[in-house]
């Protein structure tokens, strides 16, 4: 008894821990752990009673065995197995929750002994422990449904993207369009709607869709996955190469996935996505509302009472895919996305930017900065350009217009301003004859606008609608010289022709 107060002394009147007074005194921890819950239960305090002596003190912390083991409480193992799923919740706490309500119940070291004894008899899987609303675990299953072209009979096999939960079990199963990027974000999307919230932790595989460059200690996490990762709040950390533990609830899902969902519809033919994501939908209610075999409860009832009050909430808005380029910014201020061409600041020229590309709109960024923003188009070789990124000398060029390039054409003479209406014409987009126009009628600076305007009406007569036709019509003279009229052609005479009369 004499350590027993000791142990009283140090912990309720010094404060010390449980390790500071086993090494104090020379004994293990776990007998400072049971007599502290000794003096809780007995509802003792420091400093004791004049009155208790030691042989009361004994009788008090170490009454006489009342009970024999067998008619003992023992602890539910299920039930300890799922509190330990719930953040913050150990094994000391529960033995003492437990030995308050059983104050002659098992000692710390044989509770803990026949919890382990149950777990040993679950799954492998098992074994990991999971907190609530920690980790989601998520994978394409090896195998998929196949879906047949009503026209054709083509068979092709729809990818099936499976989701586990870590403290429940609970299992999104989903069929998708192809294993692309965009089916893999879209994927995420739903799982985090159809559970109602985000798990802290995502856990992918290593696959292309979700790391750009697998690596043991820093894998690189593809632009847009990590992108819909900050806008769900979640983390994505990627299972390591070679290391199946790493995703073993995921992993366990696909098997459950393929055998209560894939193989209970093995004999029904589908000829469409629709069609295949109804039927998947039910099977996988009906898995989720199966009751575990060792837990005697179902997943959607271990979702309910761990996963689901520990989930981050959704945010307001659907995550919106987008595609991230790296386009490098052309000579011509403008840079390509998917074949279309889009403007930005001329003073980035050359520079390498990121181009964030969705369904409806293509922001640039620099350095992290956004530089442009445009509405998408689908124009294959197409220009959308902004007047404020081009250079002060380019942005006069806007100002040019068909009919303000024939007003000035006309200065020079009627000829001159027709040749520059028909050169415009003449070209598929009117911008493309503006500096054939504006060449020409700087040609008038030189040989005068009377040889100028003689030249034009000679170009317009024989259709030489260019630049280089009316240089060189002025460089040789030919706009002086006189034009030769068609000569008549006489009538062929022969007696196999008939004449005009013929056909009169």
């Amino acid at each position: 008894m004499r350590k027993t107060r000791e142990i009283l002394r140090l912990a309720l009147g010094q404060g010390m821990s449980m390790r500071q007074i086993a090494q104090s005194l020379s004994i293990s921890s776990s007998t400072v752990h049971d007599c502290l819950g000794r003096v809780k239960v007995a509802g003792l305090s420091w400093p004791l009673d004049p009155a208790m002596d030691d042989a009361r003190l004994e009788s008090t912390l170490y009454p006489p065995p009342g009970l024999t083991p067998k008619e003992r409480t023992f602890p539910d193992c299920s039930y300890i197995h799922g509190e330990l799923h719930r953040k913050g919740v150990t094994l000391m706490l529960l033995w003492q929750e437990y030995k308050t309500a059983n104050p002659d119940g098992l000692q710390y070291s044989q509770f803990c002994d026949r919890y382990g004894q149950f777990r040993r008899q679950l799954d492998v899987v098992m074994h990991q422990t999971h907190r609530a609303g920690e980790k989601l675990f998520v994978d394409f299953s090896g195998d998929g449904i196949p879906i047949t072209n009503p026209v054709t009979g083509e068979v092709r096999e729809a990818p099936l993207f499976v989701a586990a939960l870590g403290a429940s079990s609970y299992t999104f199963v989903e069929v998708m369009e192809s294993e692309d990027l965009p089916s893999w974000i879209q994927a995420h999307v739903y799982c985090f709607e159809y559970m109602q919230g985000v798990a802290q932790i995502t856990v992918p595989d290593n696959t292309k869709t979700a790391v750009t460059r697998p690596c043991f200690y820093e894998p690189d996490i593809n632009r847009t996955y990590l992108e819909m990762a900050q806008h769900y709040n979640t983390v994505v950390i990627p299972a390591r190469k070679g290391r199946a533990r790493d995703k073993a609830k995921v992993e366990s899902g696909v098997l459950v996935a393929q055998r209560w969902v894939l193989a209970a519809l093995r004999n029904q033919t589908f000829f469409s996505i629709a069609q295949a994501r109804r039927a998947v939908a039910q099977k996988r209610e009906e898995l989720n509302d199966r009751p575990l075999k060792k837990l005697g409860v179902s997943r959607r009832e271990l979702f309910g009472k761990l996963d689901r009050p520990a989930l981050q909430p959704l945010p307001a808005h659907r995550f919106e895919y987008a595609d991230w380029l790296t386009p490098t910014v052309n000579v011509d201020y403008h840079v390509e996305c998917f074949k279309h061409f889009y403007s930005v600041p001329y003073q980035l020229v050359g520079k390498k930017l990121e181009a964030r590309v969705t369904l409806t709109t293509v922001e640039m960024l620099h350095k992290g900065v956004r530089v442009a923003t445009h509405a998408r188009s689908n124009v294959k070789a197409g220009y959308t350009t902004l007047r404020e990124h081009m250079p002060e000398r380019h942005q006069h060029y806007l100002d040019w217009t068909p009919e303000r390039i024939i007003h000035w054409a006309a200065e020079t003479g009627p000829s001159t301003a027709a040749l520059a209406e028909a050169i415009i014409a003449s070209r598929a987009h009117p911008q493309q004859g503006f500096r054939a126009c504006l060449g020409i009628l700087r040609l008038g600076r030189v040989y005068g606008k009377e040889r100028l305007e003689a030249a034009c009406a000679r170009a317009l007569a024989l259709q030489a609608l260019s630049y280089r036709s009316v240089e060189s019509i002025l460089k040789s003279g030919l706009e002086r010289a006189p034009r030769e009229r068609p000569r008549p052609t006489a009538p062929v005479l022969h007696g196999n022709v008939r004449g005009p009369e013929y056909y009169e």
